[in-house]
């Protein structure tokens, strides 16, 4: 398939997908999201792949929603039409089997920061901006910024800055547990590229259940979700993998794992 507004490659396991609306600051409108959509489709269907990689290039991941599309909304229907259509792409990425990596540079403001927050991990350069502006519009983040940020920061924070719409810097969103990582802008994809190999260097299956486990995990209760990592832990040591893991630790060797 052709994209417009993205950019896909995949080698050695990772897949890469870079987001390329430039005159726009990669603003994200509902071709975008089809496109990620699809691609996100087609990436779950290759076993190949183990691990994405999310960017928006070296300069900006995604400025927010086009406003352009924002101001064309007139109903209430339309808005949800909109909204159903973003949340479709968040979700698929939550959901994902396989593990999703942002690399971030530049702005990650409004849609584009529930972009980052939708993956399952994320990595900026030093130059990259974060925020929830939506309130100075007289908006919500609906495309889970109400949601997943509290998760990832906590809810004290995260009303904070979806209150007042204000921005951070990179240091303070690694200081508050919104990044795993700062780097220097000029390594950006370095890094990101050394931690997606070494994630998919791990045997799939485990990889695939730590993910669902995590996340199926943080819509129950305690009890059911202890119960749902157990299920997980036991569905395991019907594998190849667990067995050549156990093996290769009692023998003091490195593992060589088949179904990555």
């Amino acid at each position: 398939m052709k994209y417009k507004t993205i950019f896909f490659k995949k080698d050695n396991g990772l897949a890469t997908i870079t987001l390329h609306r430039p005159d726009t600051f990669n603003a994200l409108n509902r071709q975008v999201f089809s496109e990620l959509q699809a691609v996100l489709a087609d990436i779950e269907r290759d076993d190949a792949i183990k691990v994405v990689i999310l960017t928006g290039g070296d300069k900006c991941f995604a400025a927010g929603v086009d406003i352009r599309e924002i101001d064309e909304i007139a109903t209430f229907t339309e808005a949800r039409r909109f909204l159903k259509e973003a949340n479709r792409v968040f979700d698929s990425m939550e959901e994902s089997e396989k593990p999703i990596i942002a690399a971030i540079s530049g702005l990650a403001l409004g849609g584009g920061c529930e972009l980052a927050l939708a993956c399952d991990l994320r990595i900026a350069a030093d130059n990259a901006t974060f925020g929830q502006p939506e309130i100075k519009i007289g908006m919500i983040a609906g495309g889970g910024g109400t949601q997943r940020l509290p998760r990832i920061i906590g809810i004290t924070k995260a009303k904070e800055l979806l209150y007042t719409g204000d921005f951070i810097d990179a240091s303070e969103a690694y200081r508050i547990g919104l990044l795993n990582k700062v780097v220097p802008a000029a390594s950006l994809v370095d890094e990101a590229r050394a931690m997606a190999m070494k994630i998919a260097q791990q045997p799939h299956l485990a990889l695939q259940a730590t993910k669902l486990a995590i996340n199926a995990g943080l819509n129950m209760d305690k009890r059911s979700a202890m119960a749902y990592e157990a299920r997980c832990f036991e569905i395991l040591f019907s594998t190849e993998d667990q067995k050549e893991g156990v093996r290769a630790y009692m023998e003091k060797r490195t593992p060589v794992f088949k179904n990555r």
